[in-house]
């Protein structure tokens, strides 16, 4: 098992290699809108420190967002009220729609060679927890699993995550959350820190993407139901500390939003982001035909089987898994708009935390717990 081992941690190692081979070529001018958008997000952050938070088009007066326009040859480059990724507010000023988390990043690095580092970071964030997978699988099984889906993980930070620049920290976020969950859940079930730890992270992945609030939903249902009919003080004080952990975790997105659009509450997206769900055969048929349908099917068949054989504080981690596969499932799948990663995230957290949950049980429990089914099965089946 050993050399199982070894031999899966090379292969995310290579990889890994090979990835940072790939990224330090891209272009950071690939054509893009919300490339640069980004990227006026982290200039604005560079020239003026916490002041960056308004991003009124007004403040473009050293010209740096129209070169940026230029260079991907935008035809209205001179006019903001056609620029892109900008929505128009009260007070004749137009502001950037998106959450500053990913400027912010971009923003510790130096300009023109911004992205490649923030891509580097996180996939090295997430190739470490893939190898800690690994190497704590206690079983043959396990180890198997534990290294295909770690390669899994390394690779997806090529390809979809270099679809949009807030997708690579979101997929270490959502690494470093599903492994804290599993250990929530399977180690210190009674504890605090973990379950504020998660919402903390959750919170923070909010400023990257602000439809990453949705990640948190299947926490919220799971602490909330409980406490409707149990009063346990534990579960109230858990879910006090996660929802405080998510509020201040997404503090920099309530700030940009009362600095841009004159409210922590109102939003910056424009009118075509910000629309009634309704159900699609186009969008439902893109999906059908899009790499995440595998991975909305690979997280589904994960909970399900540890919904099945699961005991204890892994079916609780499945439990979450499903409340918050179904709120984001409904929400996307119904929301008039596709892109290739939009589902990614909830796929990504949900596996890495039944993964993780799966490795973290004891190993008597994940040997025995088929066995103890099939036997009860087989009893239902013969009175």
């Amino acid at each position: 098992m050993k050399s199982l081992k070894i031999t899966f941690g090379l292969i995310c190692l290579g990889i890994l290699a090979s990835n940072i081979v790939t990224m330090s070529r891209w272009n950071e001018a690939r054509g893009v809108y919300d490339d640069v958008c980004y990227l006026r997000q982290a200039h604005l952050f560079q020239r003026f420190g916490i002041g960056g938070f308004n991003t009124n088009a007004a403040l473009d007066y050293d010209h740096y967002f129209r070169g940026k326009l230029q260079e991907i040859a935008y035809a209205e480059w001179q006019d903001p009220a056609r620029w892109p990724c900008h929505t128009p507010m009260p007070g004749d000023k137009f502001v950037l729609q998106y959450p500053p988390g990913t400027g912010a990043l971009l923003a510790l690095f130096p300009a023109g060679h911004q992205v490649v580092p923030l891509y580097v970071s996180a996939s090295l964030i997430v190739c470490a927890l893939a190898l800690i997978g690994i190497f704590a699988a206690p079983t043959l099984p396990l180890t198997a699993g534990a290294g295909v889906f770690g390669a899994l993980a390394v690779y997806l930070m090529i390809n979809p995550a270099k679809a949009s620049y807030s997708i690579a920290p979101t997929m270490a976020v959502c690494a470093a959350a599903g492994f804290l969950t599993a250990w929530w859940l399977v180690r210190a079930r009674q504890s605090l820190w973990p379950i504020m730890l998660v919402g903390l992270l959750l919170g923070v992945s909010v400023n990257f993407r602000l439809p990453n609030v949705l990640l948190a939903a299947g926490y919220f249902l799971f602490l909330g139901i409980p406490f409707v009919w149990s009063r346990k003080v534990i579960t109230f004080a858990q879910g006090l500390g996660f929802g405080a952990a998510v509020l201040v975790g997404m503090t920099p997105t309530l700030v940009a939003q009362a600095v841009n659009a004159g409210s922590p509450l109102a939003t910056t997206y424009g009118s075509a982001d910000v629309v009634a769900p309704a159900f699609s055969l186009g969008v439902l048929g893109q999906y059908l035909h899009d790499m995440q349908f595998g991975l909305i099917v690979l997280a589904i068949g994960a909970t399900a089987w540890l919904l099945l054989t699961g005991e204890g504080g892994v079916r609780q981690v499945a439990l979450v898994a499903a409340g918050n596969l179904l709120v984001n499932l409904v929400f996307f799948l119904s929301h008039p708009v596709f892109t290739p990663y939009y589902v990614v995230p909830i796929a990504m957290l949900t596996l890495w935390s039944t993964s993780f949950a799966a490795l973290m049980q004891p190993v008597e429990a994940s040997e025995e717990a088929p066995l103890r089914r099939g036997a009860a099965s087989v009893g239902a089946l013969s009175r």
